[in-house]
């Protein structure tokens, strides 16, 4: 049952924001975009095409994941919930948790309006009588959630290793919001790549089709065409480094040769060899994991892993922390 309000942010707010986030970034030494405005529809699409790519073990190892203790999970969290998802994208891992845990309804929150909009027309055909209360919004601003669902018990479904899109510092401040927006007694079902093979890790994030190289590239046609820049996209290139100190992948557009251009009448200029950093896919051992929760507001219940150790699931729940000694 799809409620036809998709409650979203003003296009306006959107767009001044993007704005603001891609000039202040280029301004900045070294130059970084946040990762979430890969996410138009095209990025969207992209990124759904990656999830499928070989070498791109995430999606299907966390999707296996979820099928194999989705029993387990509901057996842990009673029925009724709201499941509210996160970057839902094209809600593809939603199907499972929504079978198993029967809840009273299901907000999905993307980014990208017209990609959401397409995507729950599936699930709302699969779930004819499940509210669903799409909301269009950047997660990491305050979380208002529908009127609908304020007064129920809560879910937090949030896949894919999103957080790992995060430093460390801002995904701790985001899993307090997110404490804090919940409530007491919430619960958070969350995925999160492991520390593996640097090799492996790099083959996932640099495919030998070219599909996460035109999600990046894609941000600069996004830039060119939403906000009247004149990138010449053809001058720059992408690029992964993985930081073992972090223990994070990067990416990168680098200019491959000295360039300059306008964006809303603003001046840029780079040289061959310079990068603007636009995403990060930080990876979390076990302990790492419980402790990034426990920071942010989260007790761990339970975790499970594949049999590879690629990838865990925890599930936490939202407590209080205990006054200091």
């Amino acid at each position: 049952m799809l409620d036809g309000r998709l409650k979203h942010e003003t296009p306006d707010r959107l767009s001044t924001a993007f704005l603001n986030d891609v000039s202040d970034g280029l301004f900045r030494r070294p130059r970084a975009i946040p990762a979430r405005w890969l996410y138009d529809h095209r990025g969207s699409q992209l990124f759904e095409e990656i999830t499928r790519l070989e070498e791109y073990h995430v999606t299907r190892t966390e999707t296996a994941l979820l099928e194999a203790i989705a029993r387990e999970v509901a057996s842990l969290v009673e029925p009724g919930r709201a499941i509210v998802e996160l970057g839902a994208g094209s809600s593809a891992k939603t199907p499972t948790l929504l079978d198993a845990l029967a809840p009273s309804a299901y907000v999905p929150i993307d980014i990208s309006r017209d990609y959401l909009k397409e995507s729950i027309q599936s699930l709302s055909r699969h779930f004819e009588d499940l509210p669903i209360f799409p909301v269009c919004a950047d997660f990491l601003s305050p979380l208002v959630l529908p009127p609908e669902v304020q007064g129920s018990r809560k879910l937090c479904f949030f896949p894919g290793s999103t957080i790992g899109n995060l430093t460390p510092e801002v995904a701790t401040d985001l899993l307090r919001t997110m404490r804090s927006s919940l409530g007491d007694g919430a619960m958070l079902l969350i995925g999160m790549d492991r520390i593996g093979d640097a090799d492996r890790l790099r083959a996932a994030y640099d495919d030998c089709d070219g599909v996460t190289a035109a999600f990046n590239v894609n941000l600069l046609y996004r830039i060119n065409r939403e906000l009247e820049g004149t990138i010449p996209v053809e001058a720059f290139r992408h690029k992964i480094v993985w930081d073992d100190d972090l223990a994070r992948i990067e990416m990168h557009l680098e200019a491959k040769r000295d360039v300059a251009f306008a964006i809303e009448g603003r001046m840029f200029a780079m040289i061959a060899g310079e990068t603007i950093h636009t995403e990060n896919s930080h990876k979390y051992g076990s302990r790492d994991a419980r402790l990034l929760l426990a920071a942010g507001g989260w007790a761990t219940i339970a975790e499970w892993s594949d049999p590879e150790g690629l990838f865990a699931i925890y599930l936490a729940e939202a407590r209080r922390p205990p006054p200091a000694p």
